[in-house]
């Protein structure tokens, strides 16, 4: 039965894919090269982390869901470059079946509009490394295609057949790759709709929900502190760069003000204002409690590190997707997972934003409006 269960995962038409992954290819339709070098840098990603799955087993089940990553990318970036040369990759894919290394079987699927699907499995499989390597040459066979030339039928076909081969030697299922790719790729290019975006105390008191409009003023003293006011109560603790080289951290509370507006979740500022949601003592525990607190403040604090490289995003638009890959990991478990990626470079450019303003104001007010997931900066009277 092992060969018959799969992911759980519902099937895809590969037209769905094709058509929904177009919608996120930000390239130019003339644009060549940076698709085969970014096809041809996830397939690295793919042999790296499929190696590292095999050698280490259950033992890091993480690496699982690294190589189902690498191979969406890969699909994604394959299923761009046929686009670019008017070779579906669904074309592509039927091809590489028909080279008679694989063997077909009948099976029931879950498609109202199609009960019967052709299983394709290959019929004898290389070592793992074999087949890695098979997929690589595959790839590096792509570098040298452009529009010009009239032989790359062959070529996509082959690099399909590997990848078909690669999904099958490590053992990971395509509906699965494909459908996380699909939340991936529309979490993080996507358009996203603010009536449909998870929020997360809509049942609770208002006293256990983050206000839906804030006010928080942010004073420097001259002890070079920085002082937080609510409705004209103090809050939180006085704070200082904490460092040799003064970086503006001290205002640091502005990043958790931009995740409590625009993501609807900000453990530390329900913390800060008393608003934790103590009536069900399960959601208070495990996702306003002290552990959830120290994720957020080690990400903020992370986060802040790459920004301060990077003149604290100034001028940027958009941010690198390693980056808010890496934000997607730090808050696994918590229920702002369900937040796009979209929804975290929002908040996080709105929140450098603000903080831009108050580090060179020395201060200032931040205004919070979860309905519109926005927060403004307004300057201090008689500043």
């Amino acid at each position: 039965m092992k060969d018959i269960i799969g992911s759980g995962k519902p099937s895809v038409m590969l037209r769905d894919y094709i058509e929904r992954a177009k919608a996120t290819d930000r390239f130019s339709d003339n644009e060549l090269q940076p698709i085969l070098l970014g096809l041809f840098g996830e397939v690295g990603g793919v042999m790296s982390a499929s190696k590292k799955h095999k050698r280490e087993g259950e033992a890091f089940i993480g690496y699982r869901r690294a190589v189902e990553e690498e191979f969406g990318d890969t699909l994604w970036y394959f299923t761009a470059l046929c686009r670019r040369l008017d070779f579906s990759v669904d074309q592509a894919l039927a091809a590489a079946t028909k080279n008679g290394k694989y063997t077909t079987a009948i099976a029931a699927n879950d498609l109202l509009s199609g009960p019967l699907s052709e299983v394709f499995s290959v019929t004898t499989l290389p070592s793992l490394d074999e087949t890695l390597l098979n997929l690589g040459k595959a790839a590096a066979d792509l570098l040298s295609i452009s529009k010009s030339k009239s032989d790359y039928g062959d070529k996509l076909i082959s690099f399909a057949d590997c990848y078909l081969h690669a999904l099958q030697a490590i053992g990971i299922s395509f509906a699965e790759v494909v459908h996380l790719n699909l939340t991936k790729i529309q979490g993080r290019f996507g358009e996203q709709n603010i009536s449909q975006l998870p929020t997360f105390d809509s049942g609770f008191p208002d006293d256990e929900r983050i206000p839906d409009e804030f006010e928080i003023v942010i004073r420097e003293r001259k002890n070079g502190r920085s002082y937080l006011q609510w409705n004209g109560v103090f809050i939180g603790d006085p704070l200082t760069d904490s460092i040799k080289d003064p970086d503006g951290y001290r205002f640091h509370d502005v990043f958790h003000f931009a995740h409590a507006a625009v993501l609807h979740w900000s453990p530390t500022f329900r913390a800060l204002i008393k608003h934790k949601r103590k009536s069900d003592p399960r959601v208070d525990e495990a996702q306003d409690g002290g552990r959830a607190i120290v994720v957020e403040e080690g990400l903020t604090a992370w986060v802040f590190s790459r920004a301060k490289l990077l003149n604290f995003f100034q001028g940027q638009k958009e941010l690198s997707f390693d980056l808010l890959k890496t934000i997607s990991q730090f808050v696994s478990g918590y229920e702002v997972e369900a937040c796009p990626l979209k929804i975290w470079e929002d908040a996080i450019l709105q929140g450098y934003g603000a903080f831009r303003q108050v580090r060179d104001n020395n201060g200032g007010i931040i205004i919070g409006n979860r309905k519109e997931r926005r927060i403004k900066y307004k300057p201090l009277q008689g500043a």
